[in-house]
């Protein structure tokens, strides 16, 4: 009985911020996914009045009731002097089309709306460090494991592919939020690898289970794929459903992430 009630206090914990995001309204579970906009949201500059190379990752919440747990994850780049920007991220629906799931397109706004939900600029790189990494980037989502498997829990999902590219091209300094649930799957039969960011070391059970420790993401524990943690380098918490708390201390690491 003293296990069952662990166990029951352990699920309301982590159940407790989704819910809490549910009865706020953040995560939108009404409306049709067929008419949902991709609307730009104006937070990518004008290829026209910025010729050098600009890199950008960004974070939206999922559609429907799953957005109280997890966010879609993609990076936009612009080489020096391109006319417009090219979107990576992995898309799990095109595998029923016999499609690959890495997407590499430049049809869709960089920054757009996710199926009517803005996204969260989580990052930007510009000049130098940035072309650098635009042209890392097409080999680095060619390298990626699972182009022809998609599970949105635990995973490999399209927050393990931005995970991905955040270790094969360390001058991203990717920090991807608590609730990119996903992040944490790693190739079968392999329980340690550097974090995301590059800045450090994660053991993970399957993407189910797992410790982070790193000087970009600071420290993560995952259980069930819900991730808690707390991050000195930008004094705030990190909590299922919500992600980082408060959300504004993201902004210290977007200009310069490495911060």
């Amino acid at each position: 009985m003293k296990v069952m009630l662990w166990l029951l206090a352990i699920l309301g914990v982590l159940l407790a911020g989704p819910a809490a995001v549910l009865a706020l309204g953040t995560a939108k579970v009404k409306g049709d996914w067929s008419t949902a906009t991709h609307e730009p949201t104006g937070q990518a500059p004008s290829p026209e009045t910025t010729p050098e190379a600009v890199v950008q990752v960004y974070a939206a919440r999922t559609f429907g009731w799953r957005g109280a747990f997890a966010v879609h994850s993609w990076v936009a780049a612009k080489p020096a002097g391109a006319d417009r920007y090219t979107r990576y991220e992995v898309i799990g629906w095109n595998l029923f089309r016999g499609l690959s799931a890495v997407t590499v397109s430049s049809l869709r706004a960089p920054d757009a709306q996710w199926y009517g939900q803005t996204p969260m600029l989580l990052g930007e790189l510009r000049g130098e460090v940035a072309q650098r990494v635009a042209e890392k980037l097409p080999e680095a989502a060619r390298s990626y494991p699972w182009p022809d498997r998609y599970r949105a829990w635990p995973g490999p999902n399209s927050n393990t592919f931005l995970a991905h590219l955040g270790r094969e091209i360390p001058e991203l300094m990717l920090d991807l939020p608590a609730h990119a649930l996903g992040k944490d799957w790693l190739p079968t039969g392999q329980i340690l690898a550097r974090a995301p960011s590059g800045t450090g070391w994660q053991i993970s059970f399957w993407g189910i289970a797992g410790i982070l420790l790193a000087r970009q993401e600071g420290l993560e524990i995952n259980l069930l794929g819900l991730v808690f943690g707390i991050d000195p380098a930008h004094l705030s918490l990190k909590v299922p459903g919500f992600g980082r708390i408060p959300q504004s201390a993201i902004g210290d690491s977007v200009k310069d992430p490495t911060r």
